[in-house]
């Protein structure tokens, strides 16, 4: 139950990336993976003070339902997530140094958390340390080849530095993996359709909004390109129509970067 995956961060951020990774960032501040009833109880009270930006109030929280779960992940992502937030406003390096801290006690208790590795990647990258951050999810990526998700965030890294060849790339191995994939779907629908291959950025929103119809930026993007065509393409499912018009909301670039 991802209750803060819409939240955007306003900050310095290295232009580009950030206001992608913005829609993750806060993704498992919530009730996801909680290993008790009372350590969600928590962690969604948590949440509400966060939502509130009353970040002390919301560490306290979080503290609390790590200490009745030591082995939640989540726990310790929503602790990462808040002193990274705190770091940033106040600008103060002790807090990003408990964000970095808590970031890898997430990664201890589950070696596979994806907005974990999206937060620290972010972290060192403020910090000029991007070197490590690519070392990071590349560690991740040769650790486990059977998953889409690590060659999904290395995709985004690449494409933040310029590199859309590599960005390409490892969408399409994402997809080798997992085939429905809607995050690498659109994602590589994105990068096609910035390099003006727009029949096959259709199709890659198209079969994104296959495997995930509620996609509210991918499904805009299939509106706004197929009333760029000559003639009338079937329609995506869940792509809006006369009368199911859809939203318009879209920050950053396409949702599924999600």
């Amino acid at each position: 139950m991802a209750l803060l995956h819409q939240i955007q961060i306003v900050s310095s951020y290295p232009q580009g990336w950030a206001r992608v990774i913005c829609w993750g960032w806060l993704a498992c501040l919530g009730l996801a993976g909680c290993g008790s009833v009372a350590s969600r109880g928590i962690n969604a009270e948590g949440v509400r003070l966060f939502q509130q930006s009353r970040y002390d109030e919301a560490l306290q929280q979080f503290q609390k339902a790590v200490y009745l779960d030591p082995k939640d992940a989540d726990g310790y992502y929503n602790l990462a997530a808040t002193y990274h937030r705190l770091g940033v406003l106040n600008q103060r390096p002790s807090d990003l140094k408990q964000a970095e801290h808590y970031y890898h006690m997430c990664l201890d208790q589950n070696p596979d958390h994806r907005e974990c590795y999206r937060g620290l990647a972010v972290l060192l990258i403020e910090q000029g340390k991007g070197e490590e951050a690519f070392r990071l999810l590349k560690s991740w990526a040769d650790r486990r080849p059977d998953l889409a998700d690590p060659k999904i965030e290395l995709a985004r890294l690449y494409e933040e530095f310029g590199d859309r060849d590599a960005a390409k790339d490892y969408l399409v191995s994402a997809l080798g993996v997992e085939p429905s994939n809607s995050r690498a779907l659109a994602a590589l629908g994105r990068l096609r359709e910035l390099s003006g291959d727009t029949l096959q950025a259709l199709a890659d929103y198209q079969r994104s909004l296959e495997a995930n119809r509620f996609q509210e930026g991918v499904q805009q993007r299939v509106a706004a390109l197929r009333s760029q065509m000559p003639t009338n393409l079937p329609a995506a499912p869940g792509s809006p129509t006369p009368t199911s018009p859809g939203t318009t909301r879209m920050v950053g670039g396409v949702q599924s970067w999600r």
